[in-house]
């Protein structure tokens, strides 16, 4: 399998009520930058968006951001990236996204974030691409999603089990164990 060199990171434009999320989100982009792999993201300088950017380039990581023009005044556009690209609109992202990632993290976030990882999991499922994904289930925000996708194959609904493509982690720690596993 090929080395990781760049993952996509998806996550909330917002930081959530726990101050959990952010501070595994800036050690998360502390943790890729150290391992000099680049993080493509959805562009924005809030949140924890904005936390794992900010992260990864204080500590010399490259950060490639990825905005339509919709999102450049809702997600405050990032101005200090080591690239941005302003797409037409949220599908020319998302697809821009995933052609430029080895694999996909998934940090707590509301409908968006969820909407790029099923997106991911279905493209996954027909064959566009076959990348893993990793989700950090910081504070256990994860809890009842995992439950519902290993429902979902306990019920016949999935074509394999859903542990050969996403992959939960508690901490960024183990969350970079199991990615540089995967190369």
């Amino acid at each position: 399998m090929k080395q990781i060199q760049s993952v996509a990171v998806f996550c909330g434009s917002k930081s959530g009520n726990n101050p959990l999320f952010e501070k595994d989100t800036a050690v998360l982009g502390k943790l890729l930058a150290d391992a000099q792999i680049k993080i493509i993201y959805g562009g924005g300088n809030i949140g924890l968006m904005g936390a794992v950017a900010n992260a990864a380039l204080a500590n010399g990581g490259i950060v490639i951001g990825v905005i339509p023009k919709v999102l450049i005044e809702w997600e405050r556009e990032h101005k200090g990236l080591t690239e941005l690209t302003v797409t037409d609109d949220m599908h020319q992202r998302k697809k821009m996204m995933y052609e430029r990632c080895d694999a996909a993290i998934i940090l707590p976030g509301g409908y968006g974030t969820l909407d790029e990882l099923f997106e991911m999991l279905t493209w996954n499922q027909l064959n566009i691409h076959n990348k893993k994904i990793c989700l950090l289930n910081s504070g256990n925000y994860y809890r009842h999603l995992a439950s519902h996708i290993n429902e979902m194959h306990k019920e016949g609904f999935l074509y394999e089990n859903p542990e050969t493509r996403v992959h939960l982690s508690n901490t960024p720690e183990e969350l970079m164990k199991e990615l540089l596993q995967m190369e």
